[in-house]
């Protein structure tokens, strides 16, 4: 692949980015308007698990596709997630490690969670870390704006 093709897999993966984007910010300003509570209605219940899925999705999206697009683009060493994640961080695009962990890990627990009870109680961190998923996703738009300008 040459530099082009590179660029072109970044643009289609922020395409992708910002179709998901589209639906998380529906879902977040849906879920954010009935706020934390201890029991939903079956439809404010259905809302939530929405957010958490689109949540779920975008954190994939970032991590393993745009973060790796452009590791790609700029000739990074694909390496491990680790090494990934950290020249992500250089990079500016979250204010430290442990908060992009701290966000996977979240993700983690929204796919192995299967009582609905659980869920719940995990409703109450999806408004907060949806935020500041929003907040990385603005940080890696501007970054990559320097390669949509060619």
């Amino acid at each position: 692949m040459n530099q082009e093709d590179y660029i072109n897999n970044l643009s289609d993966t922020l395409k992708t980015l910002d179709n998901s984007l589209y639906h998380l910010k529906r879902s977040y300003n849906i879920c954010s308007s009935i706020g934390a509570k201890k029991e939903y209605s079956d439809d404010e219940f259905d809302s939530f698990e929405t957010l958490t899925s689109r949540y779920a999705r975008m954190i994939d999206i970032v991590i393993q596709k745009v973060f790796r697009s452009i590791d790609k683009l700029e000739f990074e060493d694909q390496g491990t997630l680790i090494d990934v994640i950290n020249r992500a961080h250089k990079r500016g695009f979250f204010e430290s490690i442990d908060e992009i962990r701290e966000m996977k890990d979240f993700r983690n627990e929204i796919v192995h969670e299967y009582t609905n009870q659980n869920l719940i109680d995990l409703f109450k961190d999806i408004l907060k870390y949806t935020n500041k998923l929003f907040d990385i996703v603005e940080k890696v738009k501007c970054y990559c704006s320097k390669y949509e300008q060619r």
